[in-house]
């Protein structure tokens, strides 16, 4: 049994079928107001393996300036969709925090993504939680300490799992090393959908 750092939860098989094709319906109606665009690393300009959007009153961007929040989409300048009632309420459930999530990164794998190992830390509210959902495709998921080049442990996660990093574990080293092609019938072209919740900033200040 693979034993995850402190703070970091597996819930393997949350949501069945049903749920995961109610949230797909939710997400494409996100990107329909709010397409995928294509996030580069600061300075170098090299293109992430994924594409991404968001919803929520925040939604984090990656370009040649930095990472951050802002509240418009980097490409059409129009505000991001409302967070989908469905993820708000499994925010509640799971994550167990106080105040409502004000981003949700949707970022899409195709078959050859991946994502290196990093620590989600561009929030001001560092005591609250993340919450992943994973939809589609399986992936093996990394997760390492809260220093770089500590001891790491690998998970596969699939279709309907969720993942929280939080408390002792919020900011632990993860990542996502490769998709496995074709091991979900989710998603009709393939490939994997993360949803991760967030809140950004501290309650005194929205």
């Amino acid at each position: 049994m693979t034993v995850l750092p402190k703070g970091v939860r597996h819930m393997p098989g949350f949501l069945d079928r049903e749920a995961q094709l109610a949230l797909i319906e939710d997400i494409r109606g996100v990107v329909g107001q709010a397409p995928l665009f294509q996030p580069v690393m600061p300075r170098t300009g090299k293109p992430l393996s994924v594409r991404m959007t968001n919803c929520g009153p925040l939604g984090w961007v990656a370009d040649r300036a930095g990472y951050r929040y802002q509240p418009q989409h980097p490409v059409t300048g129009t505000r991001w969709p409302a967070i989908p009632e469905r993820l708000t309420a499994l925010w509640d459930e799971v994550g167990a925090y106080s105040q409502p999530p004000e981003a949700c990164l949707v970022n899409f794998y195709e078959e050859t993504a991946k994502m290196g190992l990093h620590q989600d830390r561009d929030e001001e509210d560092l005591g609250a939680p993340v919450v992943s959902v994973s939809l589609g495709d399986d992936c093996l998921f990394r997760v390492g300490q809260t220093t770089r080049g500590g001891r790491t442990v690998s998970i596969r996660l699939r279709s309907g799992d969720i993942v929280v990093l939080g408390g002792e574990g919020r900011l632990v080293y993860h990542g996502v090393d490769r998709i496995y092609p074709a091991t979900s019938t989710l998603l009709k072209n393939g490939g994997r959908i993360n949803l991760t919740l967030r809140r950004v900033r501290p309650a005194a200040f929205e």
